[in-house]
C-alpha cells in the first residue's frame, strides 16, 4: 500500500481525461474539470470506495461553495487518514483555492492509492446510495452522468464545428478541424507553464515576507531599542508607500547617530584630557610643597636633638 509516492513516479503522470474518467466512472459523476472537486467530498467518497465504511459519509458536504464548508470535508478526509494510518499531507489551502495543477497531483495520488487497495473499484459499491446520506447528495445524483448520456443521442461538442457532407456540385472543402485542437493544447500549454510561473513567485514572495517579518520581530525587542540604526529600519519597514525620500530619510538617522557618537567620544577625550592635566598640576604643586617644606623639618630635627639631652651638645 503506497502512502507516500515520489514526485517522478508513474502515477503523477497520468493525464487529466484519464483522472476524470476513473472518477465519475467510479463515483458516477458527470465532472468536466478536476478542480471541480476541490471541495473535498469527492477525495472522502473516493476513501469510501477503497475502505467501506470507513468514512462518516453523513458529515460529507458535497453542496460546499464556501472555503469554510470545504474545510470541514478535508477535515473529514484528514480524521480518515489518521484512522487508516495514512501519513500523506494534505495542502487544505491550495486546494480549496480550486487550483488545476494542486488539485490534479492530489487526485493522482488519490487514484494511485485506491488502485494499491481496491485495484481502482469495488464492484458491490453504489456511490449513489452512500450519497443519499451526504449533504448535497441527492442532488449531485440526479445529474445526468456521461454513462447514461452516452446511450441517448451522442453529446455536442462546444469546440467541433460542423461539418456537411458535400455535395457533388459542392467545391468547397470543409473547414479544418485539427487547428483547433492545435491551438487549444498551445493555449492550455501557455497557461500551465503562466500558473507554474505564478507559484514559483508566491513562493518566493512568501520566504521575503517571512524574512521581514523576522526582522520585524527581532526589532521589537526592548534590549534592541538603544542600538544605533533601529529606528532607521523600522522606518523603513513602516513606510506606507514605495518612495525613495524613505531610505533619504534613514540614511540621515544613521548619520546623526553617527555624529553624535563623535560628539561623546569627543567631549570623552576632552575630559579625560582635562584630568590628566588636572593630575599633573596636583603633582607639581605638591612637590613645591614638599620643597618648601625641607627647611622647617631641619630646623625641627635639630631641636629634637638639643631636647634630646645628647652629650655631643655642651650647655653654657
Amino acid at each position: 500500500m503506497a502512502t507516500n509516492i515520489g514526485m517522478m513516479d508513474a502515477a503523477y503522470f497520468v493525464g487529466r481525461s484519464e483522472i476524470l474518467s476513473w472518477i465519475n466512472s467510479t463515483l458516477r459523476l458527470n465532472l468536466s474539470k478536476v478542480e471541480e472537486a476541490c471541495s473535498g467530498a469527492v477525495h472522502c467518497q473516493l476513501m469510501d470506495v477503497a475502505h467501506p465504511g470507513a468514512v462518516p459519509m453523513h458529515k460529507v458536504n458535497f453542496d460546499a461553495k464556501t472555503e469554510y464548508d470545504m474545510i470541514q470535508n478535508y477535515k473529514v478526509l484528514q480524521d480518515v487518514f489518521n484512522k487508516l494510518k495514512i501519513t500523506k499531507h494534505i495542502e487544505v489551502n491550495k486546494l480549496v483555492k480550486g487550483r488545476p495543477l494542486d488539485n490534479l497531483e492530489f487526485m493522482q495520488w488519490m487514484k494511485r492509492y485506491c488502485d494499491s487497495v481496491s485495484g481502482g473499484a469495488n464492484q458491490n459499491y453504489n456511490p449513489e446510495e452512500r450519497r443519499e446520506a451526504c449533504r448535497g447528495g441527492k442532488d449531485v445524483s440526479k445529474k445526468p452522468t456521461r454513462s447514461s448520456t452516452s446511450t441517448g443521442a451522442p453529446p455536442k461538442s462546444h469546440n467541433s464545428r460542423r461539418v456537411d457532407t458535400p455535395t457533388p456540385n459542392s467545391t468547397l472543402p470543409p473547414p479544418p478541424v485539427k487547428n483547433t485542437t492545435i491551438d487549444a493544447s498551445a493555449y492550455e500549454q501557455q497557461i500551465t507553464e503562466l500558473k507554474l510561473t505564478m507559484d514559483s513567485l508566491e513562493k518566493e514572495r512568501d520566504f521575503y515576507f517571512g524574512k521581514l517579518r523576522d526582522i520585524e520581530i527581532l526589532c521589537r525587542i526592548s534590549t534592541m531599542s538603544n542600538i544605533p540604526g533601529i529606528e532607521a529600519i523600522k522606518r523603513i519597514l513602516y513606510a506606507a508607500e514605495d518612495d525613495a525620500s524613505i531610505v533619504e530619510e534613514a540614511q540621515a538617522m544613521l548619520l546623526n547617530n553617527e555624529n553624535k557618537e563623535e560628539e561623546e567620544e569627543e567631549e570623552e577625550e576632552s575630559k579625560s584630557d582635562s584630568q590628566k592635566r588636572k593630575s599633573i598640576v596636583n603633582a607639581e604643586v605638591d612637590a613645591a610643597a614638599n620643597t618648601a617644606l625641607s627647611p622647617r623639618l631641619k630646623v625641627s630635627d635639630g631641636s629634637d636633638v638639643h631636647s634630646s639631652g645628647s652629650p655631643l651638645l655642651i650647655s653654657w
